[in-house]
């Protein structure tokens, strides 16, 4: 019996050791680890400034390619005027997060510093003014943010022929090639087509511009410039900056209209030509009809006045070569009557067809 309770004991001990042996290591490990001294923080990195986002520079934490409200369409030189909207914030600093408008006057309303100027500064300069004001007395090292919410300083009508006139907002320097563009282009041609000129005007006048071929000055506030030249040559001086309360008006195109016997009757656009012959007009219209007279043709044509002029023009002579064609000017209408003569033997060939036609019927 007691041999017995011996290897009971000596087992016991045996299993006591080994599993000292397995647990020791986890111990000391454990041990070390709550005895070591505790990690300090790495500090999270914040940049001295913030980058100002109207310059267009994005900061390195922010992809260029984000979904981060960005000023792209703002340029660095971008200056502000009234009516415009601006963010403003200063970092770590809530109660300055704020959207004001430049007042008329050009000034701004801000807490702790008051009224400050913004018109006539860029948003960058305009940045800086209040990292300096609010830094005299109130904030250690402000990092201020200036970013153009809603532009209204400087506004561009373009009107006329174009696809969408209306009012719209420099951001930078724009040429009149661009703002053409802003405005979607020229208008479809079933709506209202462009002619051949385009027409800016200037409050404050073209002082120093050197006119050019295809640019016509008719005023010291307005000059005209050829739409083709524009489009299709690469003069950079009819290409013209276009400055802030600019208007700039594309002409409608020219149009003739030619009615009476001819085949397709209606308005034809003078779209790249400045004028169109009377034959020429009688071939859009699809030419003649059975019953025209050619003799008799008439040309009606609106005077300044208001008053209307008619001038007959012998097509059949013109078409001869025996008369000079006559030239159409805007929104002339040329006229083709029907012949009586060809009338009559038109209707007498009708009736002796349907009677022809109804002798075969009642025959059969």
């Amino acid at each position: 019996m007691k041999g017995l309770q011996g290897r009971r004991a000596l087992i016991f001990t045996i299993c006591s050791l080994l599993g000292f042996l397995i647990t020791s290591p986890r111990l000391r490990a454990q041990n070390a680890e709550d005895n070591a001294p505790p990690r300090t923080p790495q500090p999270v990195r914040i940049p001295a400034t913030i980058v100002e986002p109207a310059t267009g520079n994005v900061p390195a934490e922010v992809p260029a390619n984000s979904d981060q409200p960005s000023s792209g369409s703002a340029e660095p030189n971008y200056v502000l005027g009234p009516e415009d909207e601006i963010n403003i914030e200063v970092f770590n600093v809530p109660e300055l997060k704020l959207t004001v408008r430049v007042a008329a006057d050009g000034m701004i309303a801000l807490p702790l510093i008051g009224r400050v100027p913004a018109s006539g500064l860029t948003t960058e300069q305009l940045r800086q003014e209040l990292a300096d004001k609010w830094g005299e007395n109130y904030l250690q090292d402000p990092q201020v943010t200036v970013f153009v919410k809603t532009f209204k300083a400087r506004p561009v009508s373009v009107i006329g022929a174009v696809e969408k006139p209306g009012l719209y907002y420099l951001t930078g320097q724009r040429t009149l090639i661009e703002m053409l563009s802003m405005a979607g282009g020229f208008g479809k041609k079933a709506t209202s087509p462009a002619g051949r000129t385009v027409l800016v005007t200037r409050q404050s006048g073209f002082k120093n511009l050197q006119p050019v071929d295809g640019m016509h000055v008719r005023g010291p506030d307005q000059i005209e410039i050829d739409l083709n030249r524009l489009l299709y040559t690469r003069d950079a001086g009819l290409n013209i900056e276009v400055m802030p309360l600019d208007i700039i008006s594309v002409s409608k195109a020219d149009v003739v209209y030619v009615t009476g016997a001819v085949k397709l009757p209606g308005g034809f656009v003078l779209e790249d030509r400045p004028t169109m012959t009377a034959l020429q007009a009688i071939s859009m219209a699809g030419g003649f009809s059975t019953t025209a007279s050619r003799k008799g043709a008439r040309i009606y044509r609106a005077q300044k006045d208001g008053s209307k002029t008619e001038v007959p023009i012998n097509l059949k002579k013109v078409l001869e070569g025996k008369q000079e064609d006559v030239t159409l000017a805007s929104n002339d209408v040329l006229y083709v009557p029907d012949s009586k003569v060809k009338m009559a033997t038109s209707r007498a060939v009708d009736a002796s067809v349907s009677t022809f036609s109804g002798w075969l019927i009642w025959a059969h």
